[in-house]
């Protein structure tokens, strides 16, 4: 499974509610936090996924995060 796998399976697993790039590096444990940063960002060019500035539903942090949109 590709790091891409991984972080679009997670995504989808807590759909609706979004994550930050910083909660998805921890949850799959990647060693380097742009590596999520990079994977949300080609998400966010596909269709039914939103990266926006909002509340990350881990963290509570006001960031960037990405979600699972029903189109």
């Amino acid at each position: 499974m590709t790091v891409l796998d991984q972080v679009r399976g997670l995504i989808e697993r807590l759909s609706p509610e979004p994550i930050c790039d910083d909660c998805i590096s921890e949850k799959l444990g990647l060693t380097v936090r742009q590596h999520a940063n990079h994977k949300t960002r080609e998400l966010a060019g596909t269709p039914g996924f939103e990266r926006r500035k909002d509340i990350c539903s881990i963290c509570r942090g006001d960031k960037v995060v990405i979600r699972r949109v029903r189109k």
